[in-house]
């Protein structure tokens, strides 16, 4: 019994080496073939992907990576049909509001210009007419009635007539009602229009005149020219009426917004007569 034992194991072990004999050595047949075996070139993975459909993404570059200068192309940005739309939109606003402020700015400056002009034009009048109110008579009394005729019974306030009817004292006299309000109609220092201006400062020297420019235009006698013209004469047409004071200037109402003021002659826009009473 022992002995089979014994033959079994020897044969065993017999068949096992040759086993082993036959898968290490290489047949005659793979060996004329050129077949070529070579050991495995990476490491063997330990851990088992499970998201192999995945996208790997790196998230950092080597500072000396090399792009090929793609890093530095010039690549012009292009904008929507929206994005034009808006600033072109934009940049119309900004120009409209530039305008506006340099149409502010350009209204302003001529409006203090004007207003500079008009203190000149005082200050000029005021140098220019002699002085006639050394000798006055205080006027004072009730509201003036504004007779179709000009004759006044009225005060004037603080404005004094002077004694002696010339036409420089009546230019001086006119220019002491300056800032007195326009009202259409109207012939008193309360209120007047361009002719009732007129009428009013004639009828404190005693002479009726018409409260109509058109008719104040035909009144006295005719002078020539404004080189002729002397102070106190009246300037009138259908539209206006003023009393010239000299220098080119004429005292005269003009509208609810400046009262009376002493302006150039550019208040006629067109011709009109020069006409001499005094």
């Amino acid at each position: 019994m022992n002995i089979m034992r014994k033959v079994s194991i020897i044969a065993v072990t017999a068949v096992a080496s040759c086993m082993l004999a036959v898968a290490v050595v290489p047949s005659a047949e793979a060996a004329d073939s050129g077949t070529v075996t070579s050991s495995r070139s990476f490491p063997k993975v330990q851990v088992v992907r499970k998201d192999l459909l995945s996208e790997s993404a790196s998230t950092s570059v080597d500072n000396d990576t090399n792009w090929g200068g793609v890093e530095s192309l010039n690549v012009p940005v292009t904008k929507s049909k929206a994005e034009k739309e808006a600033e072109a939109a934009k940049k119309k606003a900004e120009e409209e509001a530039k305008a506006q402020a340099e149409a502010a700015a350009k209204a302003e400056a001529e409006a203090q210009s004007q207003a500079a002009s008009r203190s000149e034009q005082r200050d000029s009048l005021y140098d220019a007419v002699p002085d006639t109110n050394t000798a006055t008579t205080d006027t004072t009394g009730t509201t003036d009635t504004g007779t179709s005729d000009g004759t006044s019974t009225g005060t004037t306030g603080t404005a004094t007539v002077p004694s002696s009817a010339s036409g420089s004292a009546l230019a001086s006299y006119a220019t002491q009602f300056v800032g007195s309000p326009y009202v259409a109609g109207g012939n008193t220092p309360s209120g007047w229009d361009c002719s009732g201006f007129v009428q009013y400062v004639y009828a404190q020297f005693g002479i009726s005149l018409p409260h109509y420019s058109g008719a104040q235009a035909a009144v006295g006698t005719a002078v020539a020219s404004i080189a002729d013209a002397q102070p106190g004469d009246i300037l009138a047409n259908e539209t206006h009426a003023a009393i010239y004071i000299g220098n080119g200037l004429v005292v005269n109402a003009l509208n609810p917004y400046q009262g009376t003021q002493i302006t150039g002659l550019s208040v006629f826009t067109s011709g009109y007569s020069i006409r001499r009473v005094l």
